[in-house]
């Protein structure tokens, strides 16, 4: 698999921060919990120039946290500063801000030793597209910030967003590498919303997440869809079982497949399955 897909303002994006890091203190990397390696951009540290950094593992309360869990420490192995946050949650919000305090403790001690007044931090959050970011700058501002959907590519340009008398933030549109080309980071991209659905058709994506959840979560999804059993080597006849079960069907009485895949990608994207991780640590 070969995509190419890196819009225009994803690279103006990227310029511009690279203009823009002088400005900046601290880093706000947001990944998504339910694919903590695919939404990871594996080139970010080499341009962000040793600035501080927060890796922001967003959605946590999505996820299958024993999974995602090790990504975490994987991280921390790494030398990265790791949180799991649940965007919906305020306590948790806190608990960052804290954490940005603390981290910006030696910033603020280097400023003063230099005889520069103190000013608010300036935090660049930055990430892949729908990862959550225009949700957790709306919890930071405690009010409507920026736009939130669950397109890519909702966020065009750089903005700076006043936080509080301590903290201002520059929001980043999404940014993604200019080719895909691991099937699995692909597909794990195109199921939880990062990359447009256009660049895969929906009944691969469908048959993809289809066969994860049987792998992975199968009694979960025999319960959701009210299944008796799976057949391991038949795809075919369980995407059948659902149709026939949801009443998916054509006028002429046969499974429509279309829908089926709609609907478990639907299902995915409303939590219907409990907490999944989709990138499995090896």
């Amino acid at each position: 698999m070969n995509i190419n897909w890196y819009p225009g303002h994803m690279a103006k994006a990227k310029r511009n921060i690279t203009m823009n890091l002088k400005l900046i203190d601290l880093i706000f990397e947001v990944i998504d919990a339910r694919i903590p390696d695919a939404s990871k951009i594996k080139d970010l540290d080499d341009w962000l120039k040793g600035k501080p950094k927060i890796l922001i593992i967003s959605k946590y309360d999505l996820c299958d946290k024993v999974e995602t869990d090790k990504w975490l420490k994987y991280y921390k192995q790494q030398g990265h500063l790791v949180i799991g946050l649940n965007l919906t949650n305020q306590q948790a919000v806190k608990d960052l801000i804290k954490l940005t305090n603390q981290v910006m403790t030696n910033t603020i001690l280097k400023r003063k030793e230099k005889g520069l007044l103190k000013r608010k931090h300036r935090v660049l959050v930055v990430g892949i597209p729908n990862v959550g970011k225009s949700t957790l700058i709306n919890q930071l501002v405690g009010k409507r910030a920026t736009r939130v959907g669950s397109k890519p590519g909702m966020t065009k340009h750089l903005n700076w967003i006043r936080i509080s008398d301590h903290l201002e933030l520059l929001d980043s549109p999404g940014l993604l590498w200019p080719k895909l080309e691991n099937e699995t980071v692909a597909f794990n991209l195109a199921i939880t919303g990062a990359i447009k659905e256009e660049l895969i058709p929906e009944d691969q994506v469908g048959i993809y997440l289809l066969k994860f959840l049987n792998k992975y979560y199968p009694e979960r999804l025999k319960k959701r869809y009210d299944l008796e059993i799976i057949n391991q080597d038949d795809i075919e006849a369980t995407m059948t079982a659902i149709g026939q079960r949801r009443g998916l069907l054509t006028q002429g009485g046969n499974v429509d497949y279309d829908q089926v895949y709609k609907v478990i990608l639907q299902d995915f994207k409303n939590n219907c399955f409990g907490g999944v991780t989709l990138d499995r640590f090896v």
